[in-house]
């Protein structure tokens, strides 16, 4: 076992989530006893902070090792989650539906907040959409404009079709000749 005084990282603290999360699936302790132990694993500064979780857990004899965790796939980054990619993929195909702009800002302001995923191609999605609907303003001024704006809204769909499926995959999927106003 590492000394109680020794600092922990970032992978100690989610090994001790891991199983705070499998004992709460298996019922061992209620929802408040979950949200305490996960509340004290997030916050753990040393090994002595997480040592008394894993020995509510498992007792004094049957607490794993902290400093070698189960091998898990090395990934250039987390992947999302279904709910995630769903978010996401729901951010560009609204606009399918007629929600142009609404739908993305909707999911950007709630999924965004907990996931940087819905996040970043909700903000893709609005960014996209609000150059497609000030096209749609502007573009009727000019004879040249009225001949474009159908072929430009079939564009819109198809491209955000492309960007939902990307999303659904896992992808991030930016689109071309966008004006990014919101950051």
């Amino acid at each position: 076992m590492p000394p109680a005084q020794l600092r922990v990282t970032n992978q100690d603290r989610e090994h001790v989530v891991e199983h705070v999360k499998a004992a709460y699936a298996e019922g061992r302790f209620d929802k408040l006893e979950f949200d305490d132990r996960l509340e004290r694993a997030m916050t753990a500064r040393t090994h002595g902070d997480l040592m008394p979780i894993m020995t509510e857990l498992y007792g004094v004899r049957g607490v794993p090792q902290l400093s070698s965790p189960l091998p898990r796939p090395v990934r250039s980054g987390s992947a999302p989650e279904s709910n995630e990619r769903l978010g996401a993929a729901a951010a560009h195909m609204l606009m399918v539906l007629g929600i142009p702009i609404i739908g993305p800002l909707i999911l950007l302001l709630t999924g965004g907040k907990t996931s940087p995923y819905i996040r970043s191609q909700a903000l893709e999605a609005l960014n996209f959409q609000i150059t497609v609907v000030g096209a749609t303003v502007l573009l009727p001024f000019t004879v040249v404009g009225v001949i474009l704006l159908p072929f430009i809204w079939v564009a819109a769909v198809v491209l955000a079709i492309v960007g939902g499926v990307s999303a659904l995959t896992e992808g991030t999927f930016r689109y071309p000749m966008t004006i990014r106003l919101v950051k």
